[in-house]
């Protein structure tokens, strides 16, 4: 008997001391909290003045990336500038190799389905550009024409948008950024060329005695900054961060320094 009552006693107490361990063993740990978003990364096309282009000194600058800083310096954020090939841009955006696309992004339906915008914070035309004493003065003259614009840019969409004019033109060739597209209408090697707006004044007014711009053009359209759809939290911060920048003149002080005068919508 008082060998079964010290086995009873034994076993008695490894299940308490089984017990006493499970009450004391620690609680899992809790899964470590998201690391705070400190920088975002702007993809951009490098070679699109005024917007965003590289200086003599080789130094990123222009509208667009004046806007991004201030926007960035307001949400706390440090920024970093991204050169990416603009024709694939909602590519780069999608694989998280940029955070957003600010560099005259035109907001167009099309894009909608891929991305999201903020509101759109500038207005601006598909303008044409030709050689000084051109004879070419409407669209409709661009009829048996060869015709540039940049690769993957809004002026493409814009022209195709006008099936009548686009299937007149003799020829229609892309190019890699505004820049080569105007050297090519320099040298006669194009005839017109369709291109934003505010880069196509921009030109023209450096070398007045060389280009025109045309009063027609192809449209009007809208700038936004451009994001993933599911980065919904950046994008209510953006909006609310152009907003400010709109109602406290931040956003006109930049548009002066660029373009002489308060173009922001």
């Amino acid at each position: 008997m008082k060998k079964i009552a010290a086995v009873a006693l034994l076993s008695l107490g490894a299940v308490l001391a089984g017990c006493s361990k499970q009450e004391n063993a620690p609680a899992p740990a809790a899964a470590p909290a998201p690391a705070a978003v400190t920088q975002i990364v702007v993809g951009l096309d490098d070679n699109f003045p005024p917007m965003g282009f590289r200086d003599e000194k080789n130094e990123l600058v222009g509208f667009d990336i004046d806007m991004a800083k201030e926007a960035a310096k307001r949400l706390g954020l440090q920024v970093e500038f991204k050169p990416i090939d603009w024709s694939a841009k909602e590519a780069e955006l999608s694989g998280k190799r940029v955070d957003v696309l600010w560099n005259g992004l035109t907001i167009t339906e099309e894009r909608k389905q891929n991305i999201a915008f903020t509101a759109p914070y500038m207005e601006n035309h598909q303008i044409i550009v030709v050689p000084a004493g051109s004879a070419i003065k409407a669209k409709a003259d661009l009829a048996g024409k060869v015709v540039g614009a940049q690769e993957g840019s809004s002026a493409v969409d814009a022209i195709k948008k006008e099936d009548a004019v686009f299937k007149s033109f003799k020829e229609f060739k892309t190019f890699g950024d505004n820049v080569t597209a105007l050297m090519d209408l320099s040298t006669g090697r194009l005839e017109a060329v369709v291109v934003d707006e505010v880069v196509g004044r921009y030109y023209v007014a450096k070398k007045p005695d060389q280009y025109e711009v045309l009063d027609d053009n192809f449209g009007t359209e809208e700038y936004g900054v451009g994001l993933r759809k599911d980065d919904t939290e950046l994008h209510g911060k953006l909006d609310k961060a152009l907003a400010d920048m709109k109602a406290d003149g931040a956003a006109a002080k930049i548009a002066e320094q660029w373009f002489g005068k308060n173009i922001i919508k």
